[in-house]
């Protein structure tokens, strides 16, 4: 078994992603058996696919490693790296492009909702993403990849792409690349703005108060739980009762994830109480939690020369486990190259 999953190093982590895929990361990292792999990647590549601050993505792709590690990834055991340093990478997207279609690519819903209204002015890098990321994941002969709900598609794509490439030019008996099947953790918490119970919790709101970042520190943290938006009736006994209720729903969604527990679990201990009983309580949850990684994130985070080494070790095991199926794919394809 080999997971690959990846990341973009743009911007802070928030508790959205901590509990909807780096602890799930962390998760697999400890359930993988010797004979089997995890890789993590930091997407920089892909994150030059829109407009970017070329400082401000070094210096998050040096803080994401921190903050990956900080949640618990561990280079020792997994495999921890950036794109830009596996030139593998662009190397297999160029090969797969000529069996990726344009009709395919049309499709990918993403580039639609990035590129807007300003289709022909968005980057040639956006309308060709979804080949890089087939790229990330076949390179590596993936098994499995970590998806939620808006990037089956890409996915699926990936699989797609590999099908045609295998079908055109490996025998069946020995196909190229492996077809990579998706994991949904079904324990994975869709976690919500603090201030929109209707919309993700995302590094990109405007206001710093709809999120929880894995930087923030205890005081931070107690003051966004406090100032959580939520509506005036007490918490229910059910999960009937939060219906039509986002705000509440999603701070005891966040309680439950935190404490390991159900929802179901959380309204029997504090069904009837109103959230000036509940905050408290999810603010200790939330600091008892999130208080050891912030500390362990801010200090790695000042120790670059750590980090970059993280990157390197990294790199180079990703590269060694590249090498055979860029030159399978190579071969595949008739190209003559020296080594």
């Amino acid at each position: 078994m080999r997971i690959v999953s990846g990341i973009q190093p743009t911007g802070s982590l928030h508790l959205g992603n901590y509990l909807g895929a780096i602890r799930n990361w962390v998760r697999m990292q400890d359930d993988m058996d010797a004979d089997s792999d995890c890789l993590f990647f930091l997407a920089d590549l892909h994150a030059i696919s829109m407009p970017h601050d070329p400082q401000t993505l070094h210096t998050g792709t040096l803080e994401m490693v921190a903050a990956l590690t900080a949640c618990g990834i561990d280079p020792d055991r997994s495999i921890l790296f950036n794109q830009a340093q596996v030139s593998a990478h662009c190397e297999l997207q160029w090969l797969l492009n000529g069996t990726a279609r344009m009709g395919w690519l049309n499709r990918m819903t993403q580039f639609k909702d990035k590129a807007g209204k300003h289709r022909e002015g968005a980057s040639a890098a956006l309308f060709t993403y979804p080949v890089l990321q087939a790229a990330d994941v076949l390179l590596y002969q993936a098994t499995h990849v970590p998806v939620g709900e808006d990037q089956k598609q890409h996915l699926e794509l990936a699989r797609d792409i590999a099908t045609k490439f295998n079908f055109d030019f490996a025998s069946e008996d020995k196909p190229v690349f492996t077809l990579p099947e998706p994991i949904t953790p079904p324990e994975a918490a869709r976690i919500m703005s603090l201030r929109d119970g209707t919309k993700k919790m995302s590094k990109s709101d405007p206001s710093d108060m709809s999120r929880i970042n894995l930087s923030d520190d205890r005081d931070t943290i107690a003051k966004k739980v406090k100032k959580a938006k939520t509506d005036p009736e007490p918490l229910p006994s059910d999960l009937a009762g939060l219906e039509d209720r986002p705000e509440a729903l999603n701070l005891v969604t966040i309680y439950g994830a935190l404490a390991d527990c159900s929802a179901e679990d959380v309204l029997a201990q504090y069904g009837g109480q109103g959230f000036g009983s509940f905050k408290p309580a999810l603010a200790e949850v939330m600091v008892e939690s999130l208080g050891p990684i912030v500390e362990r994130f801010v200090e790695l985070k000042e120790d670059r020369e750590s980090l970059d080494a993280i990157l390197a070790r990294g790199a180079l095991k990703a590269r060694e486990i590249a090498r055979p199926t860029l030159d399978k794919a190579y071969s595949a394809l008739g190209l003559v190259r020296g080594h």
